[in-house]
């Protein structure tokens, strides 16, 4: 396999397994599909990649500025819960009132794709996350100050976070018909989800105040070693 090869797998499967758990804009996406349909929960998506893929050019080319205002995502963490909170509320209404079949959140007029893009914007979490690993990538020189790796890496990332999310839209879109859950029932459970993501959010902000700024200055905090399989699965391939 080539090099770029490599590095867009790379990116792909870095990509689609960090979007596998459990999060905001997945379970958005999800909850969108089933109210919305699948059309506007993949603009969603969409959107939300969009952001993403800007922020990992970020972290390649602005290591440094981002190191010097940890105080910039600092503020967005508190924006982040706030629309966590307000998630899971407009969820927990929407259950508790049956004439309302939506999350007003979700359900407003904006745009699906501007709505992914701003929400997947006001999370500093994906910071670190592509911080580390671009920084792993580049000690173990599976990526290059290059150009061609650089826009390789990204496509690879776009297309694994799109396809991790297809997971939750059409996943969660069938498994809702096939239980025939009602849209009371689905509300109760998205508003969970999201109640405690803003938890675990708050959390993180209260008892580790630390955390981001670890996580910049010892980037293996996030990659937990599985950088080392995917560099050992591209040396096989020689």
């Amino acid at each position: 396999m080539s090099k770029l090869g490599r590095i867009f797998l790379t990116g792909l499967l870095i990509s689609f397994l960090g979007t596998l758990p459990l999060g905001t804009l997945n379970i958005a996406a999800m909850q969108i599909s089933v109210s919305d349909g699948i059309r506007p929960a993949v603009l969603f998506a969409l959107g939300a990649l969009t952001a993403e893929m800007v922020y990992v050019r970020l972290s390649l080319i602005a290591m440094d500025w981002i190191r010097k205002n940890e105080k910039i995502f600092r503020i967005l963490e508190w924006v982040t819960l706030a629309i966590i909170v307000a998630l899971a509320a407009f969820s927990f209404y929407a259950a508790l009132h049956p004439a309302v079949h939506k999350n007003i959140l979700l359900s407003s007029t904006l745009n699906r794709y501007l709505l992914g893009l701003l929400m997947s914007a006001l999370n500093p979490m994906q910071i670190p996350f592509w911080f580390g690993w671009s920084t792993v990538l580049f000690t173990k020189n599976v990526l290059l100050p290059k150009a061609s790796h650089y826009n390789t890496y990204i496509f690879g990332i776009g297309l694994g976070t799109f396809f991790g999310n297809c997971v939750f839209i059409f996943g969660g879109k069938l498994i809702v018909q096939k239980i025939n859950a009602s849209g009371a029932i689905l509300n109760w459970v998205i508003g969970s989800i999201f109640a405690i993501t803003a938890i675990i959010q708050a959390y993180r902000m209260f008892r580790k105040k630390d955390a981001f700024h670890e996580q910049l200055e010892h980037p293996e905090q996030v990659t937990h070693g599985l950088e080392n399989k995917l560099t050992e699965n591209s040396s096989n391939t020689h």
